[in-house]
């Protein structure tokens, strides 16, 4: 069950941080450059139906695995070594993730217009450096950390 729910994580990292690249260096550029805030809007839309699928695999699967590895979760803010030191981090970029998605949500999107498209750009720049940040430390589980 691990290494399928190792198989899962990585194919579910691979849609969220690929989804999200591909709309930072190919979707906004030309969205801000044309000052049109539905170039964004309809690839969200379309992403949206597998990212967010994406996310919540991630987050499950996230969560056996640190069980897995630390069944006590408390231990798991014990940083005596590098396994603790990268589930934290991921829970915190997870954190950062999470709250900058409900704020585009509820406080960016429903007010999305072309004049206020810089505001939604910094969050999508923001949530895909925290997506390719996670995949650089999930990939240091495998290879005893960064730290």
């Amino acid at each position: 069950m691990y290494q399928i729910s190792i198989i899962l994580h990585i194919l579910a990292a691979c849609i969220w941080a690929g989804g999200h690249i591909i709309l930072s260096v190919q979707y906004l550029p030309r969205a801000l450059k044309e000052k049109n805030s539905e170039i964004v809007q309809q690839f969200e839309d379309k992403f949206e139906k597998i990212g967010i699928h994406a996310l919540i695999l991630l987050i499950l699967t996230g969560l056996f695995q640190s069980f897995r590895l630390i069944p006590n979760f408390f231990d798991w803010f014990k940083h005596t070594y590098f396994i603790p030191i990268n589930i934290t981090i991921k829970l915190l970029l997870l954190l950062i993730t999470l709250l900058l998605a409900l704020h585009a949500r509820f406080g960016i999107i429903p007010k999305l217009s072309n004049d206020n498209l810089g505001k939604l750009a910094y969050h999508i720049i923001t949530v895909t450096v925290i997506a390719v940040l996670m995949v650089i430390v999930g990939v240091s589980f495998r290879f005893g950390g960064l730290f």
